[in-house]
This record gives structure tokens, C-alpha cells and sequence, in this order.
């Protein structure tokens, strides 16, 4: 199979059992450099093809924050041994709340 190389090509899939994505990647939930504005991205791209939740960043983030948050994401999601798409956004933001709690201990 072909290596999807734009976001078109990732949209173009159809992958119908896709549940969760999180892209920890600097900057992948906002346009290119030359179309800065667009509104697909990588992170629009895979919920284009069918993925349920995708995380994505809109800004540069340091590598041992973005290790910090996913595991502490992750925790969140698996709380009761089963990964709940529907608790993401729950999961980032209790997340999020705990680096910053951490960071201004």
C-alpha cells in the first residue's frame, strides 16, 4: 500500500472502525505553512477518514511536557481498564490540570 504523503490522501481512506488518535507532534492541528488558515490538518484528515476523537496541538510543545501529558492522559482514559473515546476531552483537560498543578507546586 501507497504511504499517505498529504492530508488529502489520509482523507481520501475510509476506515470505519477507527476510534481514537492522539497526535502529540508539534503543530499538528492547524494548517501548513503556506495555507496557515486551512481548516483540514492532519488532525481534521483522520477524523475526515473516519476516526471518532483525534488530539491534536496547535502549538510547539516541548518534548518531556508532551511525554508528561499523554501518560497522564492516558491514565485517565484506561481508568477502569477499558479506553472510552467519549471521556477525551475529559481525559486532556484533567490532564492539562495536572501539569499545571505539578508546575506550580
Amino acid at each position: 500500500m501507497k504511504a499517505a504523503r498529504q492530508t488529502s490522501d489520509i482523507m481520501e481512506k475510509d476506515i470505519p472502525h477507527a476510534e481514537f488518535a492522539f497526535l502529540s507532534a508539534c503543530h499538528t492541528a492547524v494548517g501548513g505553512e503556506k495555507t496557515p488558515d486551512e481548516v483540514i490538518h492532519l488532525a481534521a484528515g483522520l477524523q475526515f477518514s473516519g476516526f471518532k476523537s483525534v488530539i491534536g496541538t496547535l502549538w510547539v510543545v516541548e518534548d518531556a511536557v508532551a511525554k508528561h501529558v499523554v501518560e497522564a492522559f492516558y491514565e485517565k482514559m484506561f481508568k477502569d481498564g477499558v479506553m472510552d473515546c467519549t471521556k477525551a476531552a475529559w481525559a486532556l483537560n484533567r490532564a492539562n490540570q495536572r501539569r499545571e498543578d505539578e508546575s506550580a507546586a
